[in-house]
């Protein structure tokens, strides 16, 4: 199980970091998407869940689970939706602005370098 867990996790990562140089702006919001779905994934394996366990601490119980890593997950896939609404609405102004969604912070024409206009 721990190796799906990390081919999975090295997946994610992999394909969130090619998709993030890409360039153009929606390849690099699905990126971005991608990688922070990674991180999820990592901190919920780094906290060791332990199936059929309470997450509070009971003197009935054998042992407990920890709630931390699935609030800072539950906290991280929020905030992370409401990034990529944000990134979304921004790269579809800028896409309606310039009429093209390249990320070239260089030339923001379609001339070649040197070439005149």
């Amino acid at each position: 199980m721990e190796l799906l867990v990390a081919s999975a996790l090295g997946l994610l990562t992999s394909a969130g970091v090619y998709l993030m140089l890409r360039q153009r702006t929606f390849p690099v919001i699905v990126g971005l998407t991608l990688l922070s779905y990674a991180v999820n994934v990592f901190i919920f394996t780094a906290g060791r869940l332990t199936v059929n366990l309470p997450p509070i601490i009971d003197k009935y119980a054998n042992g407990y689970t920890d709630p931390l890593p699935q609030a800072l997950v539950l906290t991280a896939i929020v905030i992370s939706f409401g990034m990529t609404a944000v990134l979304v609405m921004m790269a579809l102004g800028a896409y309606l602005e310039a009429g093209h969604d390249k990320v070239d912070m260089n030339d923001t024409d379609e001339t070649p370098k040197g070439g005149a206009k």
